[in-house]
């Protein structure tokens, strides 16, 4: 079976009401099993227009995992947190 990800670009527009988000998603990607493998950290760009402010990377034990958890109830309350504080692009990937 392969892997499931949450790839998610942030652009933050409320710092302090981001922080509360990040409370609650980070309770809900413990609860849900998701490896965080980016969270923030630097960026550069490589190539291309593409320059993104936050990155985040979340695996899942699968495909159907990683869509599933936009959904949960933990991390419904986390999308309502941040509601003004971010703009959020969000993809769910399979992987290998």
């Amino acid at each position: 079976m392969s892997s499931g990800y949450v790839i998610a670009h942030v652009e933050v527009t409320n710092p302090t009401q981001y922080e509360e988000y990040k409370k609650w998603s980070s309770a809900a990607m413990v609860a849900h099993g998701a490896e965080v493998c980016v969270r923030g950290g630097q960026v550069e760009v490589l190539e291309g227009d593409w320059s993104p402010s936050r990155l985040v990377v979340l695996k899942f034990p699968s495909f159907e995992a990683a869509k599933a958890f936009y959904e949960t109830p933990e991390y419904h309350k986390a999308r309502e947190s941040r509601a003004g504080a971010a703009v959020m692009r969000m993809v769910a990937v399979e992987g290998l």
